[in-house]
């Protein structure tokens, strides 16, 4: 054994001797590291290089490799050089969060080039036309991401107001992300995106979208929320499976086109304008259902008589003839059972329903994505389930009316794919890293279990959008709700909270329903009035004296005003 050195060969002299230091980061990367311009890779090779410092003969990768990924991404670009036609064999350019105005023509020559990722937080105004020579794209994003921790003033968005004809030309697209710019209209070419999966046009000026839309067979998620839209698209029938219309200006459906639409199961037309839903006016298909914040006054009885329906949202309609606590009932139900239709067109469970015959409910989890295991009494969710639901895009879970005392470990499976938990009527005292870890979901309902907090990891849930705790333990309004900035819907009835900081739900931009009734509130924050996207306030059932019962009475808008009137003048 040599001196020095242990049975396992540990130099236990290495404190002693002296050490070798690595060789040092050429200084001309470091340069560039944050720079304003791209560095020629396939031209000049750095100073260093040409010196043979800190590089060996094999080390020379820019002489032995074609580069295939560049990422630009958080410097201060403000060009990018035509010689980006010397880098023929690159598949992916990100150049998210710089300064660039425009894209060089040569960018046409990039024939390899599958993605073109995050273009946002730029100052594109437009697009050359040659991006429609980019035939093996599959992925492009031209958006702007909001992101909670970022303050909206720091962001620089782009401000497209029109698209290249030329889009239509990339055939080989899949997914085309246009949300946060300025949009008016879309080209008729795009039709021709015949392999597109997803369109993502949140947060533009759309006012019409082009009938050649309907010719995209292949598109399943259409995102249109707050545009300027009066009426719904032209759509494909035979492939759409989830439309989001939220917040635009719709105040009719169409009654042959939207049950024409052959596969939608989720179909979401929150803050609009519509007063009634016609007969038949809906595809027998549905899962999801979201009519919050129209003006519907009555429900069509047909409703009931959807059989797959399992999510149905009726939160801040003047819904005549219907009891408030019946309504609380049905904001989100999740059940397969059938349904009475009352004479005031809600829906109510007749009776328990009966527990499936066969464990796995096959055709939930292949065609619905659903992953259902509901009104069982049972303290765990068994096994077999998970593992019937593996490789699937399981989007929905269902395990409401159960014994849990937890929420199941296995639905971090779904965690890719998972937006809608439904875990109501257990028994759970804490929300765990299970829940927290689920990065796209958006709709949770924890209703009718043993809560008294919520833990601060759910900010994880960036993309959470609405939220139940009615009839739980909370003494106080959750904390970290308060950072959950794409928060539409929270209802936390029938509690015992005491206060809510009106100043940090003001924050909350998107928060149109709250509900806060029968809690031991016994003060109401006149700044609550400044919540400007609130549509639907619920109070009533606590205990404070002013705004007074009458004024309550009149709705969300009068207990608005009042609470504004009532803020001392600065």
């Amino acid at each position: 054994m040599r001196r020095g050195r242990g049975a396992h060969g540990y130099d236990s002299l290495s404190g002693f001797r002296t050490q070798q230091s690595e060789p040092a980061v050429p200084q001309g990367l470091l340069k560039n590291a944050t720079g304003t311009n791209v560095y020629r890779l396939n031209v000049d090779p750095p100073e260093e290089a040409q010196q043979a410092v800190s590089f060996g003969g094999s080390d020379r990768w820019w002489e032995q490799t074609d580069l295939t990924k560049l990422l630009l991404s958080s410097n201060q670009l403000t060009t990018l050089s035509e010689e980006l036609r010397l880098l023929p064999a690159l598949t992916t350019l990100d150049l998210h969060d710089n300064q660039i105005q425009s894209l060089p023509r040569a960018i046409g020559e990039l024939q390899e080039l599958r993605q073109l990722l995050t273009l946002q937080h730029n100052l594109l105004e437009s697009l050359p036309p040659e991006l429609g020579q980019l035939t093996s794209l599959t992925e492009l994003v031209l958006s702007i991401t909001l992101q909670n921790t970022v303050p909206l003033q720091n962001l620089s968005r782009n401000h497209l107001q029109e698209l290249p004809c030329s889009l239509g030309d990339l055939r080989h697209l899949q997914k085309l992300s246009l949300e946060h710019n300025q949009l008016g209209s879309l080209p008729d070419s795009v039709g021709r995106l015949s392999c597109l999966r997803l369109l993502d046009c949140n947060n533009n000026q759309l006012t019409t979208l082009p009938s050649s839309l309907a010719q995209m067979t292949s598109l399943e998620q259409l995102f249109l929320r707050q545009n300027r839209l009066t009426l719904v698209p032209p759509l494909p029938s035979d492939s759409l499976k989830e439309l989001y219309l939220a917040d635009n200006q719709i105040s009719t459906l169409g009654s042959e086109q939207m049950s024409g639409l052959s596969v939608l199961s989720s179909l979401e037309l929150r803050g609009n304008k519509i007063s009634t839903l016609p007969e038949g006016a809906l595809p027998s298909t549905l899962t999801r259902l979201d009519l919050s914040n129209n003006d519907i006054g009555i429900l069509p009885p047909t409703l009931g008589l959807l059989p797959n329906l399992t999510v149905l949202l009726l939160e801040g309609n003047p819904l005549r003839g219907i009891r408030r606590e019946l309504l609380n009932a049905s904001v989100m139900y999740h059940s397969k059972p059938s349904y009475t239709v009352q004479s005031y067109a809600v829906f109510t469970p007749c009776g328990l329903p009966l527990p499936s015959h066969a464990a796995v409910d096959l055709h939930n989890i292949s065609a619905l994505k659903l992953l259902q295991y509901s009104n069982k009494q049972a303290e765990s969710v068994r096994d077999e389930l998970f593992d019937a639901a593996a490789g699937h895009c399981i989007t929905s879970v269902n395990f409401s009316k159960n014994q849990l005392s937890s929420a199941p470990s296995r639905l971090l499976d779904f965690a890719s794919s998972l937006c809608d938990v439904d875990l109501g009527f257990n028994r759970l005292t804490c929300v765990g890293p299970e829940l927290c870890c689920l990065l796209k979901l958006q709709h949770l309902d924890l209703r009718n279990n043993l809560l008294c907090d919520l833990p601060s990891e759910l900010q994880n849930l960036t993309k959470l959008r609405s939220i139940i705790l009615n009839f739980n333990r909370f003494k106080s309004f959750p904390v970290v709700l308060y950072e959950l900035g794409n928060l539409e819907t929270v209802l936390l009835g029938n509690n015992q909270v005491g206060s809510v900081d009106a100043s940090r739900l003001q924050a909350l931009v998107h928060l149109s329903t709250l509900d806060l009734s029968n809690n031991d509130m016994l003060h109401v924050p006149p700044e609550l009035g400044l919540c400007s996207a609130l549509r639907c306030l619920s109070l009533e059932g606590n205990p404070f004296r002013t705004p007074r019962a009458a004024i309550v009475a009149k709705g969300t808008d009068a207990v608005l005003e009042y609470l504004r009137s009532r803020i001392p003048a600065s």
